[in-house]
């Protein structure tokens, strides 16, 4: 009995042998590009994508900023609905292809909205009193998070509404006279930036408790002033940038940060200067933008994964497709597929182009199945023999 149990064990060592062989060749991944090409107009950009890979921006095919969605992995394009006027524009959608972003009303306001399953129709989500509203984001509950000008005063405040878009609840300040909010989780945890009193122009990043409450003032990277959180995963993972601030030239010095869960312990990525971080997935992967404040840069989008940092322009796939930079990735879901925009070598009129970007996996090498499926059946032919001499 007991040899035949050392023998179990000696095969499943050798089994364990044979897959850690092969992890490398199945985590080794390349790279494929879709261009999400324009509505007849002259540039696209994406701005999110979800889990099932529709992704929603806005693009000028008409002749005026229209909000769009496409299909699964980027298949196919279409306008959304729009709230009377003829420009509007998709910041984010969930897993359920609910869409919010804002969209301008006959009478010339902008207005936030969300739209049913997939982008069908659309709901003019109100403001907290004043004109003007914009949704930034949404989660699975399709709870909504924007900023809404104020009854009676043009301060613009960060908001939150009860799932599938219902009620509006502003969030307050850390203090001063604005905020806004820009990204949202599973549990109703809330980020974006807040003046922190009414004399300082200075802005921090912020985060909340579950459905909104509270909000924590999450500073800022030594030696910047200001800093603006985007995006956050479902682990209370923030991203975002600290930087310098001057009310003539604006943000500069600019730094892309992440947090622990939670919003702890903010870290930058060790981006060059002049980055920014502008989306992360529940596996702590980041995207963003490098030399993003810089008027004279073109400025090149990145992933930060496993503590390495990738310029995407630089790509085999991305340069043998002809794009000639990857100028910003926004957005990255749980499949490690990067949305943003870029340009290409054949782009008419010169404009971005709104890209899809997707991680291929590597399919192991055939001797590697071999390996395995004779392994497995000598792993069967144990086990089977053992049970023959149990019942002898």
């Amino acid at each position: 009995m007991k040899m035949e149990l050392l023998k179990v064990k000696c095969m499943a060592i050798f089994l364990t042998g044979i897959f850690a062989t092969s992890i490398p060749a199945i985590a080794r991944a390349d790279w494929s590009i879709t261009g999400l090409g324009t509505l007849d107009g002259t540039y696209s950009v994406a701005n999110a994508i979800n889990d099932s890979g529709h992704v929603v921006g806005h693009d000028n095919g008409d002749g005026t900023n229209r909000a769009f969605i496409t299909g699964a992995n980027g298949a196919g394009k279409h306008y959304l609905d729009t709230l009377g006027g003829t420009t509007s524009y998709a910041f984010d959608i969930n897993n359920s292809g609910q869409v919010v972003g804002h969209s301008f009303t006959v009478d010339g306001n902008a207005h936030a909205f969300i739209t049913g399953v997939n982008g069908a129709g659309i709901t003019d989500l109100g403001t907290l009193g004043g004109d003007i509203s914009y949704a930034y984001g949404i989660n699975n509950s399709g709870q909504v998070v924007g900023t809404s000008t104020i009854a009676g005063n043009a301060a613009y405040h960060a908001f939150i509404t009860g799932p599938n878009g219902v009620g509006m609840i502003d969030l307050g300040t850390l203090g001063g006279n604005k905020s806004s909010a820009y990204g949202i989780n599973d549990s109703g945890q809330v980020v974006g930036s807040s003046t922190i009193s009414a004399a300082d122009i200075h802005q921090h990043a912020f985060i909340t408790g579950a459905n909104g409450t509270g909000m924590t003032d999450l500073s800022t990277l030594t030696g910047t002033t200001s800093s603006i959180a985007w995006d956050i995963n479902n682990s209370g993972q923030v991203v975002g940038f600290s930087s310098l601030y001057d009310e003539f030239i604006g943000y500069y010095s600019a730094q892309a940060f992440v947090t622990g869960a939670s919003g702890s312990s903010m870290a930058d990525l060790g981006t060059p200067i002049d980055s920014r971080a502008d989306g992360i997935n529940d596996f702590g992967q980041v995207v963003g933008g490098l030399d993003s404040f810089c008027d004279f840069c073109p400025g090149s989008a990145f992933l930060y994964s496993d503590g390495l940092i990738t310029d995407l322009s630089l790509l085999a796939p991305v340069v043998a497709a002809g794009w000639t930079q990857l100028t910003a990735a926004v957005d990255i879901n749980n499949h490690g597929q990067i949305v943003g925009w870029g340009r290409r070598e054949d782009s008419p009129g010169g404009g971005s182009r709104a890209f899809m970007l997707s991680p291929i996996v590597a399919i192991p090498e055939p001797e590697t199945y071999a390996m395995l499926l004779i392994g497995l059946g000598l792993l069967s032919f144990v086990s089977r023999h053992r049970k023959a001499k149990h019942l002898i």
